[in-house]
């Protein structure tokens, strides 16, 4: 089993950073991936960033290319998305989740096997 505890969302105005936390405990192997996903009210939860624990490899949604960045901290089981640049489209309830796989891009969130309980980002105008 995993468990994904996220922090570090908030409101901040457009053109500000934020960065989320998400610490993880449990079988290290099963969570050779750990990424980022989204939801805004009435859409579709979406990814935004995914990490291969193992390896290191990043991968990213288009719409956050250049602004976000996923990290890692081995020590500490943790994984970072700092978010820069935010913009009101960006606002969303933001989830960690994490899987045995590794991926070779950003996984459909129906390939993420454990999941956190969320933490809000609103971006104001």
């Amino acid at each position: 089993q995993v468990q994904l505890v996220e922090s570090g969302g908030g409101s901040v105005q457009a053109g500000g950073s934020l960065r989320l936390s998400c610490a993880a405990s449990g079988n290290p192997y099963s969570r050779r991936c750990v990424g980022w996903f989204r939801q805004a009210p009435g859409k579709e939860r979406e990814g935004v960033a995914l990490i291969n624990t193992g390896g290191g490899s990043t991968y990213y949604g288009n719409s956050v290319k250049g602004r976000f960045t996923i990290s890692q901290d081995n020590a500490k089981n943790t994984v970072y998305l700092q978010m820069n640049s935010l913009k009101p489209e960006d606002t969303a309830m933001y989830y960690c989740a994490a899987d045995a796989r590794s991926y070779g891009g950003l996984p459909s969130p129906g390939g993420m096997n454990y999941w956190g309980r969320g933490t809000q980002v609103t971006v104001s105008s």
